[in-house]
């Protein structure tokens, strides 16, 4: 089984039928890309359910394995997300990382603070995990087609003007699926208003979360160095941000769960990968 077809395993939404229309190779091609733009990389996640009030499962733990990979191999990482989030990502990522706060504001606002976030930081590159990015008519939506602007910060407006992107999703409204928006649109089982924030390169899986885990595992296949997180981290890392409010993207429900994955399945899958990245380092 190639990476590819790892993370697009167990799919339960159609994101999977449309992974012909991106190189076959997408994690490696993703994660040569990041090896070829080092230094500085802004992360950003955070997706708002309606239901809950609150910040989703799915998405800051993925966001924080990236950030200790890369900071591992030497990047300096910063991450961009909202109230929902912000206290979540603070408690779980490093200490010689930083989170930066996006408000939630209008458009006109907002377009100057992600100017001046980009002007101040001068990041190398960006990486969107599992962020609600606007379909064409501006608006920001849920996997149920329901308006969630008012509580999504527009952090998408970073990516409209910087060379050196990558988008990780699993429903078709993230940032990056504007790369794919005919295939969203023309799918029954994605969203119905597809997302228009495109990125240079996209990673699509069946649960954002493990599309992050998928690109570390090329990086570490590409670095010769496994640099996944570990099983136990990546459990605490979830029942903590559970603990502070988190929930579960499918149901609404302050559960330990992800996308409607139990800890259990997602240990399963984890190791996996892991198995997948030590097997490539054998040979």
């Amino acid at each position: 089984m190639t990476l590819e077809e790892l993370i697009l395993s167990q799919d339960k939404r159609g994101i999977s039928k449309i992974r012909n229309s991106l190189a076959r190779d997408f994690c490696f091609d993703a994660a040569n890309f990041i090896l070829a733009n080092p230094g500085k990389v802004i992360i950003t996640t955070g997706f708002y359910i309606l239901s809950a009030e609150a910040a989703e499962t799915d998405g800051p733990p993925g966001a924080i394995a990236i950030g200790n990979a890369l900071e591992e191999i030497g990047y300096e990482v910063v991450y961009v997300t909202d109230k929902y989030c912000s206290q979540m990502m603070k408690e779980i990522s490093t200490e010689t990382s930083r989170v930066i706060e996006f408000p939630i504001g209008t458009l006109g606002t907002s377009k100057k603070i992600a100017s001046q976030i980009l002007e101040e930081e001068k990041p190398d590159l960006l990486i969107s995990i599992e962020r609600c990015a606007p379909a064409t008519d501006g608006l920001y939506r849920n996997m149920r087609d329901m308006d969630i602007t008012s509580n999504t910060a527009k952090i998408d407006l970073l990516f409209e003007t910087h060379y050196a992107s990558v988008g990780i999703g699993d429903g078709g409204n993230e940032i990056g699926l504007g790369n794919l928006y005919s295939e969203v649109e023309g799918s029954t089982e994605l969203v119905g208003f597809p997302a228009n924030t495109k990125t240079t390169k996209l990673i699509i899986s069946s649960v954002s979360n493990w599309g992050g885990y998928g690109l570390i595992a090329a990086i570490s296949i590409l670095k010769g160095k496994n640099l996944l997180p570990s099983v136990e981290s990546d459990i605490h890392n979830i029942k903590k941000i559970v603990a502070m409010g988190a929930v579960d993207g499918f149901s609404g429900d302050n559960v330990e769960k992800v996308d409607g994955f139990t800890l259990e399945e997602n240990v399963s899958f984890l190791e996996n990968l892991h198995d997948f990245v030590q097997d490539s380092l054998a040979h």
